[in-house]
């Protein structure tokens, strides 16, 4: 039998920024500042060696506290920002839905967007105009189609927004947050989604603060703190249970 196809490969990623008093000053005084040693530029870095694999059909969750870093990794797995030190090997068309909103224009209507979408995902008009119905059907937006983006509640605007990343068949997904959006009927849908889109042999990236999730959907389970790397694992179980004693023993 052969081995499953790599999907995806970080190997020692990390992620610098730099932070400083450069961004509250004009152009003039940083100069000044520069020539007379009075510029400070902090290193702050948000992800520190971060390595993991995953195949063909794999489901990863991502835990962490906020702040541990799990947001830019995905940036950086999504190709919207290059690692500082360390390497990111991707097979096959990403979809990433990131933040809520992102990629849409607020002005445009529910259909506009859902094809503006489609085309930032590289799907023809032809294939669009095929899908849209089942995007709009999945959402539960028919009746709005019509209206401006802007109009939406943020619930609308994350089921458009998962509808159109999951069921343009996508070889990655990357989901951050996203199922945490929306009544329970649409979560349980989304998550029903989710299992049908693993079983078409789809890898899948799930950021959420959700243990009951992770244990539920992912075979894999990425913890980081930090921004560092504590563990990643196929014992799913095993790594949610010492994360959720770790929560217990935080101070409140």
């Amino acid at each position: 039998m052969s081995s499953p196809k790599v999907m995806l490969s970080c190997r020692n990623v990390s992620i610098r920024y730099q932070v400083g008093d450069f961004k509250n000053i004009g152009l003039k005084e940083w100069v000044m500042r520069r020539l007379t040693g009075r510029y400070k530029v902090v290193d702050f870095w948000a992800d520190r060696d971060v390595s993991f694999e995953i195949c063909e059909g794999d489901m990863l969750g991502i835990i962490g506290t906020n702040g541990a870093g799990k947001s830019t990794l995905l940036k950086a797995v999504a190709g919207i920002m290059e690692p500082t030190r360390g390497r990111v090997a991707r097979c096959g068309k990403i979809s990433a839905l990131l933040e809520l909103g992102s990629g849409f224009d607020g002005d445009l209507t529910v259909k506009e967007n859902a094809y503006l979408r489609g085309a930032m995902l590289g799907y023809t008009r032809a294939f669009m105009d095929k899908t849209y119905p089942y995007i709009i059907d999945f959402s539960e937006l028919k009746d709005f189609e019509d209206r401006p983006f802007k109009q939406l509640s943020s619930g609308m605007k994350s089921r458009l927004a998962f509808a159109i990343a999951s069921l343009v068949k996508p070889e990655i997904l990357i989901l951050d947050e996203v199922l945490a959006v929306g009544d329970g009927a649409f979560r349980a849908k989304s998550e029903a989604k989710m299992r049908e889109i693993i079983k078409g042999g789809a890898t899948t990236i799930l950021v959420t603060h959700s243990i009951g999730q992770v244990r539920a959907m992912c075979n894999k389970v990425l913890w980081l703190d930090k921004g560092r790397q504590v563990e990643f694992t196929d014992d799913v179980n095993g790594c949610c249970n010492r994360y959720e004693a770790f929560l217990a023993g935080r101070p409140k």
